[in-house]
């Protein structure tokens, strides 16, 4: 059974894309609520306003997305002056976990401003002057006092939370389960309304080399891309296995254990594994380094991969879209599990929430096809009902050799990355 919930323009929309001479800070431009980001060292996506919305779930919630955008992007009228990926009409996404029984929600804004290799653009919808679309930085109203904040249990407090990891292991160690991934949450209340603007630019500052992001409510800073589509050119960073930071020499050793770690390198491999069965079919070269490199956070180490692949050019396959594609890969063994169906299975039985947005494919997508996507990781959702609190997210991949607590603290770690943008 498939819901659909949408705004569209009655009219043909249409849509202009101007460069700009000063390209602003793309998260300084941002309004306090409602923000729209995608955003890596300074240069990206951001937006705000509406100009169309679809909500979507069921068995064929992508295919439906798929349908409508192209739907809506072959009626609309375009003055696009720069042709990059990003301009003209564009659609940020933020997918469910599980498409099928969550609520994934994209947006068209009503106002883009783009940055690629230092070119700075603006896109409006309606018929609005890009060249006064742009507001004068806000950046001074997010230096305020931080807000109070009080934090409380999720779904699982955290001896309950170590037992179903417990439970997970069992559950690897007695069948054909390689892997599953387990998340906790974590409620945050503040004394005052959350603000995007300030949470998105913190986020950015503390993790230049992630995907700051933010869709419907849904903030964080992501360090793995999903996929990115450019042109039939494919491309992602796929992270598994993780280690605290230290201090002085200890970070060192620590950085070498993660390395040479059999643990963490088995869980890497399955995830790699994972993706690469996944888009395949869809390629006519698909790469993958043969051993992972270290991808260095401010709070954590994860180790990282990075694959390559060209779309084919003829048969069925050639044909996919991006949201296609997310369809295939998603999810991918660094977010479920191996295999993929008893990992969710599982997930299911022992996390004791709903998972929402969270670890569920975020990004955008233009009119040619192009585009990027994350995975909703280091993030938490800000309620639609109370802007003063947000639920946070973190999980872990758990394998044979997990020990509870050590996961639970690696959630902990995980959590100080959104914590640390609520307290500063």
């Amino acid at each position: 059974m498939t819901a659909a919930a949408l705004t569209s323009p009655d009219a043909a929309p249409t849509f202009a894309s101007l460069p700009i001479a000063d390209s602003p800070e793309l998260l300084d431009v941002l309004p306090a609520q409602g923000a729209l980001s995608w955003v890596r060292r300074g240069e990206g996506l951001i937006g705000w306003g509406e100009a169309a919305r679809l909500e979507v779930s069921g068995p064929d919630a992508l295919a439906e997305a798929t349908d409508w955008w192209a739907a809506f992007t072959s009626d609309a009228v375009v003055d696009d002056r720069l042709g990059v990926p990003g301009s003209g009409p564009v659609l940020f996404a933020s997918i469910a976990f599980d498409p099928v029984a969550g609520t994934s929600v994209f947006v068209v804004p009503e106002v883009l401003v783009g940055r690629r290799d230092g070119v700075g653009w603006v896109t409006t919808t309606g018929g609005a002057d890009p060249r006064r679309a742009l507001p004068v930085s806000r950046r001074a109203a997010t230096d305020d006092a931080a807000p109070q904040l009080c934090y409380a249990d999720g779904a699982l407090d955290p001896v309950s939370w170590r037992a179903a990891v417990a439970a997970a292991v069992r559950r690897i160690r007695d069948s054909d389960l390689a892997k599953v991934v387990l998340a906790r949450d974590l409620l945050a209340t503040s004394d005052v309304p959350l603000d995007h603007r300030r949470l998105l630019r913190r986020l950015a500052a503390r993790f230049p080399d992630c995907w700051t992001f933010a869709v419907d409510g849904l903030l964080g800073a992501t360090p793995e891309l999903l996929l990115r589509r450019t042109g039939r050119e494919l491309s992602a960073r796929v992270l598994a296995g993780t280690a605290p930071r230290g201090a002085g020499a200890d970070d060192e050793r620590l950085a070498a254990a993660l390395l040479g770690s059999a643990k963490d390198r088995a869980e890497h491999a399955l995830a790699v594994d994972s993706l690469v069965r996944a888009l395949q079919p869809y390629c006519t070269t698909l790469t993958a380094p043969a051993r992972p490199e270290l991808l260095t956070l401010a709070n954590v180490r994860h180790l990282a991969s990075d694959l390559r692949g060209t779309q084919r050019r003829s048969g069925p396959r050639s044909r996919a879209g991006l949201l296609d594609l997310i369809g295939a890969a998603h999810p991918t063994a660094a977010v479920g599990g191996t295999p993929t169906d008893e990992a969710v299975a599982l997930i299911g039985q022992l996390e004791g929430m709903d998972r929402g947005r969270y670890a569920g494919p975020v990004g955008w997508l233009d009119a040619r096809g192009d585009g990027e996507f994350g995975l909703a990781l280091r993030c938490a959702e800000v309620s639609a009902d109370d802007p003063c609190t947000a639920r946070l997210f973190a999980g872990c991949g758990i394998v044979a050799g997990s020990e509870p607590a050590a996961e639970l603290a690696e959630t902990q770690a995980k959590f100080a990355a959104f914590q640390a943008a609520l307290e500063a």
